[in-house]
């Protein structure tokens, strides 16, 4: 099948070459040359697992081709995807002025000339994570100059950062929103055959309409970050009342109607789809006459979550305690596996430090160079994680590496000035910690520390 993706960021890349890999042939536009250039080099242009390999491999293959000619490759593909951004207003709603700037464009592909088709149809698919009633407008959009027939779907990414490709591969679900009548049928019958690849051990199309699916999407990603804020109001509750979150996670992750997943306290959301999700789903349901009560708190108990750290820090050493002291800080990405910055809460910590009169170390496996355009020089970085420890007054833990979970304590607790910990992730047992030395500091193991 000839598949066009228009954008090539984390969430079209990983489309369009997860599709090349079973086959398809496929074109990646992108306004961005420099981007492009990159991509036909064989550079991708952020960390994720797996991903370059397969960039390379279809590339070099020729199912997987880069372009900066949008309005061409639009033609070129029977099914296009719209994957470009949806960046955070400042009123909290998605930001949809590249969407509908790719709408205008399959406009114009589709007022004239030769256009390749699907049994009579272009397949246009709204892959962006994207506000209920978004593809009807986009479908308005391009009735504005098309004279060639074509549909509109719905067709939400649900990949994780550090673990897309595997996401994409073996999807858990595909939900696809199509419109009634032929041209619905003509498009569902077209998303059965574009992901049968990847369905093949049984089914896992979930077919609905459209304002139905983008709903899902939306939905799915604000409840999972409400289970973080649960558990991080929880967790600070636990300090106050000396109880231990992790227990009480095992023990209620052990219901079958509650389950493990998300229940990890710690620092707070981040990335580039949690907060600015929970905050669009909240401006949706204002414009439409309606309060999601329990959202905005979600979405107040993140914000209070990114500064926890930074409290105990400042109950540990005196509320003046920071200024002149250097302290370490380990993982930057707002989660493992990924160089993401993206409303990281290893920001708030370490401009709330450097703002105390503070200075600041820090290591990451991949988001180093991320951070040091958003940072600036003010912030010294280490490849070696040890290295940074040289001297530290203490040692901020952000983000859960696998290299930070088992570190040598001893070697540790020689560089640093002082045995000190902030562990923002829950990595090290407290009781073990105390043994050897370490004044240990986690999130809701029990302190009575005010925070």
């Amino acid at each position: 099948m000839k598949i066009t993706v228009i954008g090539s960021g984390y969430v079209g890349l990983v489309v369009g070459t997860c599709l090349a890999n079973v086959g398809n042939h496929v074109v990646c536009a992108d306004v961005d040359a420099d981007k492009v250039a990159r991509l036909r080099e064989g550079v991708v242009p952020f960390f994720e697992p797996g991903l370059s390999e397969l960039v390379k491999a279809n590339h070099d293959a020729g199912r997987l081709r880069f372009t900066t000619d949008v309005e061409q490759a639009i033609r070129d593909g029977a099914v296009v995807f719209i994957a470009v951004g949806t960046p955070q207003g400042d009123d909290g709603s998605a930001e949809l002025r590249y969407v509908e700037e790719v709408a205008r464009t399959i406009g114009r592909a589709l007022a004239g000339g030769e256009n390749v088709l699907v049994d009579g149809h272009k397949i246009v698919l709204t892959k962006s994570t994207v506000p209920v009633g978004t593809t009807d407008r986009v479908s308005a959009l391009i009735a504005e100059e098309a004279k060639q027939p074509y549909v509109c779907c719905s067709n939400p990414e649900f990949l994780k950062e550090g673990d897309a490709v595997n996401d994409f591969l073996k999807p858990d679900r595909v939900v696809c929103g199509v419109p009634g009548g032929a041209a619905g049928e003509v498009a569902a019958q077209v998303l059965h055959e574009l992901y049968e690849p990847f369905t093949r051990t049984h089914d896992r199309m979930q077919m609905m309409d459209v304002r139905s699916s983008e709903l899902t999407k939306y939905a799915a990603n604000a409840l999972l970050a409400t289970k973080i804020s649960f558990m991080n109001d929880l967790a600070n509750l636990a300090e106050r009342v000396g109880a231990d979150i992790e227990r009480v996670r095992v023990g209620i992750g052990s219901d079958p109607r509650i389950g493990y997943q998300f229940l990890f306290p710690g620092t707070g959301y981040g990335g580039s789809c949690f907060p600015k999700d929970v905050k669009a789903l909240i401006h949706t349901a204002e414009t439409n006459g309606h309060n999601l009560r329990i959202l905005e708190a979600v979405d107040a108990v993140n914000r209070d979550q990114k500064s926890v750290l930074l409290r105990k820090a400042r109950a540990v050493l005196g509320a003046d305690g920071l200024a002149g002291r250097t302290f370490a800080v380990w993982g930057l990405a707002f989660k493992p596996r990924t160089d993401d910055m993206r409303e990281a809460p290893s920001l708030d910590l370490v401009a709330g430090l450097l703002a105390a009169g503070a200075k600041v170390r820090a290591s990451d496996p991949q988001a180093m160079e991320n951070a040091r355009a958003l940072l600036g020089p003010e912030v010294e970085m280490f490849e070696d994680h040890y290295a940074c420890l040289d001297g530290a007054d203490a040692l901020f833990i952000c983000t859960e590496w696998s290299p930070f979970r088992r570190p040598d304590f001893a070697d540790l607790k020689r560089r640093l000035a002082q045995p000190l910990i902030f562990d923002g992730r829950n990595l090290y047992d407290p009781a073990r910690m105390k043994q050897a030395g370490f004044a240990y500091h986690a999130i809701g193991r029990g302190e009575r520390t005010p925070v």
